[in-house]
């Protein structure tokens, strides 16, 4: 579970896509020798196309541009679309494809929900950002509330190793050992900054659980102050524990919590643990300007994680994820001063008893969603498995192409 930590690093916040979106488009029309792009949800939208335009060009300028998208958290593609990533030379590929059933989805579970850009080996950006026109502030109320990181330096060598590993099966073929994910990537990059960084993984192989375990050594080890944001939250008892006892001992422990609730039986399973945190001394925070969408964490202006993991069943047991771990004071000062001024100005405070947001409305209901979804994963792993494959997408047919109107938007109400 330990992470390898990497020297020599420059790691810069990117908030909300309007940021995120023009640094990857820079780097990527920058690009040398490879593009390689995990994402969960992709549409062909204002952002979508412009991320088309980017790698065709990419391409056919002899960049190597491979691009993976979920098989759940993607619709289908227009034949247009595919069309012009064929002709131009890109690798476009489905994780996990299923057909539907009876108009429903089947690959609930094991979702590549990581979203992963890494640029000539060298540059790479991880977070919780998709490549969709809900990721704007121009989308108004309902653009989501988010975080990424734009790394450079040695650390993106084990970034690149994970992009790698998973396109490295052949299209149809299922996925290989997680052992051999942990060869490292080239790792020819120079030192470019003074940060500590460390990739960290959430996977159905040796790697199930790390994500939660570097949170938990984190808050076990804090002296002074917790800061975690984080869109779904509904962890594992033992995190839940650290954070209470946190608390207990002193350090300033803050939640900021979905306010602008997308699925509100979750949220009422969430306010369930609001009666345990806060007689603790735990602070909880609802953001409420719109959906709150990041997963980050400051602890003790040192130590701070960013990436696409909530802490929630699906993403801490079944999806596949990925956060970048980083110690560096300018590092965490950045972010949580960004939080600060997010809780400052469109947080609201929950009262130690809970009641002004619903904490202890309906708290049966709220516990038993609770314990229902905190064991779902472990009832999953008992049903017909199924190994997530990758499949190398061919363009479709015009008569073939879906029909617009029953394409999801980009305002679904879906764990991205």
């Amino acid at each position: 579970m330990k992470a390898t930590w990497h020297d020599g690093n420059r790691v810069d916040l990117l908030e909300n896509g309007d940021t995120y979106f023009p640094r990857v488009f820079e780097a990527i029309r920058a690009a040398r020798s490879e593009v390689i792009i995990e994402t969960f949800i992709l549409f062909e939208d204002k952002v979508g196309n412009a991320l088309l335009e980017v790698l065709v060009e990419a391409s056919r300028r002899g960049v190597s541009v491979d691009m993976t998208v979920d098989g759940y958290g993607s619709p289908e593609f227009s034949g247009a679309y595919l069309d012009k990533l064929r002709e131009a030379g890109v690798r476009f590929r489905v994780f996990d494809p299923r057909r539907r059933f009876l108009g429903l989805r089947t690959n609930l579970f094991r979702r590549l929900h990581r979203k992963i850009v890494v640029i000539d080996a060298c540059i790479a950006f991880v977070g919780g950002i998709n490549f969709s026109v809900d990721q704007l502030d121009e989308h108004g109320a309902e653009a989501k509330q988010d975080y990424a990181v734009e790394v450079e330096g040695p650390a993106v060598a084990r970034i690149h190793a994970a992009a790698r590993k998973l396109i490295g099966v052949a299209p149809g073929r299922r996925m290989r050992s997680a052992k051999s994910m942990e060869a490292p990537g080239r790792g020819d990059c120079d030192e470019a900054g003074s940060a500590r960084v460390a990739f960290v993984q959430r996977d159905n192989g040796r790697h199930t659980g790390d994500i939660e375990w570097h949170y938990r050594v984190a808050i076990r080890a804090a002296r002074k102050r917790v800061l975690i944001a984080n869109a779904y939250f509904l962890p594992g008892y033992r995190l839940l524990r650290a954070l209470r006892d946190a608390a207990r001992r002193g350090v300033d422990v803050c939640l900021i919590l979905q306010g602008h609730p997308d699925m509100p039986w979750v949220t009422a399973a969430t306010r369930s643990l609001y009666r345990y945190l806060l007689p603790a001394g735990v602070r909880i925070l609802e953001y409420c300007r719109r959906p709150l969408h990041g997963k980050v964490a400051v602890v003790d202006g040192r130590w701070s994680t960013v990436g696409s993991s909530n802490l929630d069943p699906l993403s801490l047991w079944l999806n596949l994820e990925a956060n970048v771990l980083v110690e560096d004071e300018h590092f965490a000062t950045c972010l949580r001063d960004r939080l600060t001024t997010l809780a400052r100005e469109h947080c609201q405070p929950v009262s130690r008893d809970g009641t002004d947001a619903g904490g202890f409305w309906s708290p049966l209901l709220g516990v038993l969603v609770f314990h229902v979804m905190r064991h779902a994963p472990r009832i999953a792993r008992w049903l017909p498995a199924h190994a997530p494959r990758l499949k190398k997408v061919a363009p479709t047919e015009p008569d073939e192409a879906m029909d617009r109107h029953d394409a999801p938007s980009p305002a679904d109400p879906r764990s991205g």
